[in-house]
């Protein structure tokens, strides 16, 4: 049988491009292509060091003298298979007597001109970025809730107690002094408003979920973002009109998408602004939830991407956490808020930061088989 990397060798002599075969065996990635019989036929350099083995021990082995037969890799070349469509999987681990163990995530497609054959790349490096992404919201959320129940019983009853002192002393106190209980005052009310702020954090109940057609969402944002705080602001969208229903609360949902858009509208310039609205649906995309067997399928990704000056590289580590702003005189709270709704929803939310191009993107689960076709389609595709 040929291996993978002579059929590569022999289509580029009669091209006459560069050898894809060095190309790979470049990459700082491990990647592997796994034949019909689940042996191997392809390693480049990086999966060597990851396999802890030569190309020529490697070639023609089959895959589980590597990994356990209970791996979940096999779970993912088999599901390409079967469907024909390449599947990306976070937050998984591999672990074997000759590789160790290794928290990765994996992207695993079919290699068209070979059939039965599926190629795997292993992104070990990145996946710290990637699971950062996937926890940092989470983490921030818990904290935040936590902060919040903290507040609403240990602060508000002693400033009632501070506000309904200054209000007796200056009953007795000479005019000059009325301003200082006058401050007293004003600044209790201050921090009991941002009390109530937080108090938005604390509600743990679960959603109240239904199918939710986003682009009437987008479209609801976007029209109090022109009439509002983005006046000065070009909106550019791009939908995939075929998108199922999101599962989510539509209401929770609007208020996610119009913090981050607000925030986008303060960064971009005043004159050139522009913010492009998309939604997209990408096969096969799953979170493995931490602590857990379990995985949840999030394949409706909804992105907001703004041409500002971008993050401050020091901000973007603690972005998702509470009382970080960027803005002077912001609170701090409005992606944090993001963060919470998003993972209650059980979704993910990532950003990528670029001067000129600042992107986050929220991978939401669509509605689940058991709710009924029906009900479904009666909210999906686009805003008219």
């Amino acid at each position: 049988m040929a291996k993978v990397s002579d059929v590569l060798a022999r289509k580029t002599a009669r091209s006459g491009s560069p050898d894809p075969g060095s190309i790979l065996s470049a990459l700082s990635v491990p990647l592997f292509v796994i034949d019909g019989a689940d042996r191997l036929s392809f390693v480049n350099q990086a999966a060597e060091q990851f396999f802890a083995s030569s190309t020529s021990t490697l070639l023609g082995r089959p895959l589980n003298e590597f990994l356990p037969d209970d791996s979940p890799v096999f779970g993912l070349i088999h599901q390409v298979r079967d469907g024909g469509y390449s599947v990306s999987e976070y937050g998984i681990t591999l672990s074997g007597p000759k590789i160790g163990s290794h928290f990765v995530s994996i992207d695993a497609a079919n290699l068209g001109d070979r059939p039965g054959s599926v190629v795997v790349s292993v992104h070990e490096r990145s996946i710290a970025r990637k699971i950062d992404h996937q926890l940092v919201h989470r983490n921030a959320a818990r904290s935040v809730t936590a902060m919040a129940a903290m507040l609403a019983h240990e602060v508000k009853n002693p400033l009632s107690g501070i506000r309904g002192a200054a209000q007796l002393l200056e009953q007795n106190a000479e005019p000059e002094d009325h301003q200082l209980t006058r401050l007293i005052c004003e600044e209790a009310d201050r921090i009991v408003e941002l009390v109530d702020r937080m108090e938005m954090f604390s509600d743990t109940q679960p959603l109240a979920r239904e199918p939710v057609n986003i682009h009437v969402v987008l479209e609801r944002v976007r029209r109090l973002a022109e009439n509002g705080f983005a006046r000065h602001v070009k909106f550019i969208e791009s939908y995939d009109p075929s998108l199922p229903p999101v599962y989510g609360n539509r209401d929770l949902l609007i208020q996610a998408i119009l913090n981050l858009v607000k925030n986008a509208a303060e960064a971009v310039p005043k004159e050139g602004g522009e913010i492009t609205l998309s939604t997209r649906y990408q096969q096969g995309v799953r979170l493995a939830i931490p602590g857990s067997g379990s995985r949840v399928d999030l394949p409706l990704q909804v992105m907001i991407q703004d041409n500002g000056p971008g993050i401050p590289e020091d901000i973007q580590p603690h972005l998702f956490d509470p009382f970080v702003s960027t803005k002077a005189g912001g609170s701090g709270l409005g992606l944090a808020l993001v963060a919470k709704i998003i993972d209650d929803h059980g979704g993910v939310i990532e950003f990528d930061n670029q001067p000129r191009r600042t992107l986050f993107r929220l991978m939401l689960p669509m509605v689940p088989r058991e709710t009924g076709p029906d009900e479904a389609d009666r909210d999906s595709g686009p805003a008219a």
